[in-house]
This record gives structure tokens, sequence and C-alpha cells, in this order.
């Protein structure tokens, strides 16, 4: 097995993972299951494969999309988290601290694929603070979302919030 080790949690921190050991492939999935489970054009996946998953944080919530696969969530926040099925577990590739580093190799379920999917890197790109004259709430945003660390207390503690 790989030394490699990624870490990873759901948006509010409650739920943390480590992957240790090569994770054989990064997909997208586009089945209508994927799509509504994640409330988005398709689903990005890491298969954990033979790589070691530990959860260092809090106990995932799931729902039965099907008689044989089950999704794992963050019942705090609703990060999707897994895709679990009889063929091995797989974690949502925006969950890990750094998904950049896991990009997807396949795409799954293409019958169920939106055709505009395919032309998405065409749009006009704008970057957050472009909208600040129509949305100037984010001059003064704060993040509640848990940073892309471990930490030792969750919620953070006011040392760690300033971090």
């Amino acid at each position: 097995m790989s030394d490699v080790v990624r870490t990873g949690g759901c948006q509010c921190g409650a739920i943390r993972f480590r992957l240790s050991g090569d994770a054989p492939d990064a997909s997208i999935c586009h089945c209508r299951m994927c799509q509504k489970a994640f409330g988005a054009y398709y689903a990005p996946l890491v298969a954990a494969g033979e790589a070691e998953l530990t959860w260092t944080r809090g106990q995932l919530k799931y729902f039965h999309s099907s008689n044989h696969v089950r999704r794992g969530f963050c019942e705090n926040c609703g990060t999707p988290m897994t895709y679990e099925a009889a063929d091995g577990i797989a974690i949502s590739a925006g969950s890990f601290d750094e998904p950049g580093q896991l990009p997807p190799v396949v795409q799954f379920g293409v019958e169920g694929k939106i055709g505009f999917v395919d032309r998405l890197h065409e749009l006009p790109e704008r970057d957050t603070m472009d909208d600040i004259a129509s949305a100037p709430f984010l001059d003064d945003i704060v993040s509640y979302q848990h940073p892309d660390h471990d930490t030792d207390t969750w919620p953070n503690s006011p040392k760690e919030d300033k971090q």
C-alpha cells in the first residue's frame, strides 16, 4: 500500500475522514440518482478501492437510494459524502481537502448526461468579487465552513477560528 494519505470532511466539520493508500480512480457519474443526491448536474466521486478509509470525526447518516446503494451524508450540513454498494465505497470528490489532486478519469451513467455539461467550459467566467456591486454583502462575508485541514476540536475553538 502506498504511503499517500488524503484527508477531508463535510462543509461544517462534523464529519472528517482519512484515506490512506492509493485511490484507484476518480469519476463523474451522470445518472439521475447521482444528480439528485448531489443536487448537481453530475456527481464527482473517488473510489476508495484498496485504500484504508477511516472516519476520524462524526458518523454519517444514510439514505438508501436503491435496493443496492446507500449514500452517506452529514446530518448537520447536508454534505453528500459517500456512495456505497457491493462493489465498494466512493467518497465525494469535493469533500477532500485537496480535490484538485484527484482528477476524474472516467464518466459513468452517461445515459443521464445533460447535454450542456460538455459546454460548461465555454461559459463566461467571473471571480466571486466581480459581483460586489450587485451583492455588497460579499465585502464582509465570514465563512463558517470548516477549513481544509484537520482540527483538534469541532466546532473550532476561538484559537482555531483565527487560523
